[in-house]
């Protein structure tokens, strides 16, 4: 008689020789069919629940349409990078808007994940042959797939508030880093930035530049978030408690950083604040975004994105080890939460 699939103490996938032999089978059509699976039934869950799409933009418009303006003429935004010229508040913060939809949508993506897990549907997506990284992958780019969607409907509606990028010519590099002073002076801290060209925009697509370099920006925000998500979603054991674990997560990270205010007016009014900020790695995602949106690569938010997002993912693959992770130590994916 074969063993048995699953082990009886915690109902988790016996990683044996039939699995393993079972993942060869597939093949890359497998994993492809797999991966789309997965992402679609993101994707169409999200099309199907209309109140979520209209929660994911009540918020951001909120900001913009109602606090920006009572903001606009007591907070002045000066000439910083990758803003030439002086901006109005509103197009100052729609970067930092733009990255809540990416913060929302992540924690709200993993709030699936906790209720799939007490439900118990999880175990029947954990237990296919395929690995669980690439499952918990898969299901990681459903949510960055959704969060494009509501990003870009948001930036759709900024179009028609006047709130556009402007036409860009080239595609360039930005690289500037000030050191923390706290680091004692290990790393040197620039005295100007350098720019340096990476390749020219066609004419024809000058326009719009600013809406396609912003894609790379989002996912790779998005994925960042929604790792950290992830992880969040094996640790909380029930569902109740997700909502109260959420708004202890998300309203640090996005007040604590750069979204609304420059940093450079947080280091005036605290430099306490100001180091806090820097430490956040939110606000490296609200950079990355803001300086995609006028076709500049920021290189330090860029490392500190890409950084965490395998620091989270790793953590978030480990937790859901069926072995070693936190899910383990809790009876399994579909057990008692």
């Amino acid at each position: 008689m074969s063993s048995p699939a699953f082990t009886t103490a915690d109902n988790v996938p016996a990683r044996s020789v039939e699995d393993t032999a079972a993942r060869r089978r597939l093949g890359a059509a497998g994993y492809y069919a797999c991966f789309k699976g997965i992402v679609w039934r993101e994707v169409l869950r999200y099309l199907h629940q209309r109140e979520r799409f209209l929660s994911a933009l009540v918020r951001p418009l909120i900001w913009l349409f109602i606090f920006a303006a009572g903001f606009r003429q007591t907070l002045g935004v000066s000439i910083i990078p990758p803003y030439e010229t002086y901006v109005l508040y509103e197009e100052f913060i729609a970067p930092g808007l733009i990255a809540m939809i990416l913060l929302f949508n992540a924690m709200q993506s993993s709030l699936s994940m906790v209720y799939d897990r007490e439900t118990g549907t999880m175990r029947t997506l954990l237990v296919s042959p395929f690995p669980r990284s690439f499952l918990l992958l898969s299901k990681l780019f459903g949510g960055v797939s959704v969060a494009l969607l509501q990003s870009y409907a948001f930036v759709f509606v900024a179009y028609f508030w006047g709130i556009q990028p402007p036409p860009i010519t080239q595609v360039k590099l930005f690289t500037f880093y000030d050191a923390p002073a706290w680091l004692g002076g290990v790393f040197g801290t620039m005295t100007d930035p350098v720019i340096t060209p990476l390749f020219s925009v066609p004419e024809l697509l000058q326009p719009f530049a600013g809406y396609l370099t912003l894609v790379p920006a989002l996912i790779l925000a998005g994925l960042m978030l929604g790792s950290l998500a992830l992880f969040m979603s094996s640790v909380i054991r029930q569902l109740e408690n997700f909502a109260g674990v959420m708004n202890f997560v998300i309203f640090p990270m996005f007040f604590a950083s750069s979204a609304l205010y420059p940093l450079w007016r947080i280091r005036e009014a605290s430099p306490l604040l100001y180091e806090v900020c820097r430490l956040n790695p939110f606000t490296y995602a609200v950079e990355l975004v803001r300086f995609s949106l006028y076709g500049q690569v920021d290189t330090v938010s860029l490392a500190i994105v890409v950084g965490f997002m395998v620091v989270f993912l790793a953590a978030a693959v480990f937790a859901y080890n069926p072995s070693k992770g936190l899910i383990a130590r809790r009876g399994g994916p579909g057990g008692s939460a």
